[in-house]
């Protein structure tokens, strides 16, 4: 075989090779990218899309409120703001009480639901509902969704104390226990840092503003945010 058509042979090989490798790394590297995307710590890649449905009352649903200012469209957008991918439905029903919650709650919770929000309660309370049938309620609420594979995070009430001491001891005790029992993310008391302060809540006394609901997101942020990354480890 002559110099040239010795070229021209190892040219052949050498383009060859080139095709074969240039072939193997357009399959590998989408397989290897998809892989890093979907195991990566949210913010060293795409982190999957989580939806969450907030599950409450009045407090949830925005009583009084533009629909804007609801909480969980004002959680959403805190949430997105630090970088969470993530969409919050209000499934909050005005007057609901724990049983009206757990009637409804199968509905409220579409498929496809990565977590609940839990926010009931607030209305046995006011109503003087025996904590025993609120407690009931609830816990029915998160066995149900247990059964369906979907998280929840539980905003707790604390009860008014002119109540008495026997009444709020028993209500205040429904969420910790819960959370216990379940191994749940629990936020105390939903309107920590608002309730009572005339100026964060409307002309009721009992529904937050605009601001009032800005307060309560700034709260429990922290416990959304611990939720979130527990949801993207599958816990």
């Amino acid at each position: 075989m002559g110099r040239a058509s010795m070229l021209r042979h190892d040219g052949r090989r050498a383009a060859l090779a080139f095709l074969i490798v240039s072939l193997v790394m357009t399959l590998v590297t989408p397989l290897h990218a998809q892989g890093l995307s979907k195991d990566a710590p949210e913010g060293t890649g795409k982190a999957r899309h989580l939806n969450l449905v907030a599950l409450g009352d009045s407090l949830t649903a925005g009583y009084g409120l533009p629909a804007a200012a609801a909480f969980p469209v004002q959680l959403e957008a805190a949430l997105r703001a630090r970088g969470h991918a993530v969409t919050v439905a209000n499934a909050g029903v005005s007057g609901d009480t724990a049983t009206g919650g757990l009637d409804r709650v199968d509905w409220s919770v579409p498929d496809g639901t990565d977590g609940v929000i839990l926010e009931l309660g607030a209305n046995d309370m006011l109503r003087g509902t025996d904590p025993a049938v609120t407690g009931k309620a609830l816990d029915a609420i998160v066995a149900r969704l247990k059964a369906r594979g979907i998280p929840v995070l539980l905003a707790g009430m604390r009860a008014a104390p002119n109540l008495g001491p026997d009444y709020v001891r028993r209500f205040d005790a429904i969420y910790p226990r819960l959370a216990e029992r379940y191994g749940l993310i629990l936020y105390p008391f939903f309107l920590d840092g608002i309730a009572g302060d005339r100026g964060l809540n409307l002309a009721d006394g009992l529904h937050p503003t605009k601001d009032g609901v800005a307060r309560v997101v700034a709260g429990i942020l922290p416990s959304v945010e611990e939720f979130l990354a527990r949801l993207r480890k599958g816990a």
